[in-house]
């Protein structure tokens, strides 16, 4: 069973972990951690864009990441969020065990 992290920013912590919780909740991801006071530099409509931001990344099982991200997409405030897929190959194999039995 393929395991992966969905790197997901947001325009607050507050929104972070709103969602990371409804995930964890829902069994979308067997956790999520907040990462606050990040600033983000992007184009967006044409002009270049610096905001503060948070970053959310909920470890889960790769057969779970379109759900996970039609998720985001519903409780998101943003037209665009950032959510993206990254491959976990390697890792401590209880703590993968553990995130396999927490999102079945």
């Amino acid at each position: 069973m393929e395991l992966v992290a969905a790197y997901i920013t947001a325009g607050s912590k507050e929104e972070a972990l709103r969602i990371g919780r409804a995930l964890v909740e829902e069994r979308l991801a067997a956790c999520a951690n907040v990462l606050d006071g990040m600033t983000s530099v992007y184009r967006w409509n044409g002009a270049v864009e610096e905001a503060p931001e948070a970053v959310l990344i909920a470890k889960t099982r790769a057969d779970l990441f379109d759900r996970l991200t039609e998720r985001v997409r519903a409780l998101h405030s943003y037209d665009t969020p950032c959510v993206v897929e990254l491959k976990l190959d390697r890792g401590n194999p209880a703590y993968l065990d553990w995130l396999r039995a927490e999102t079945a």
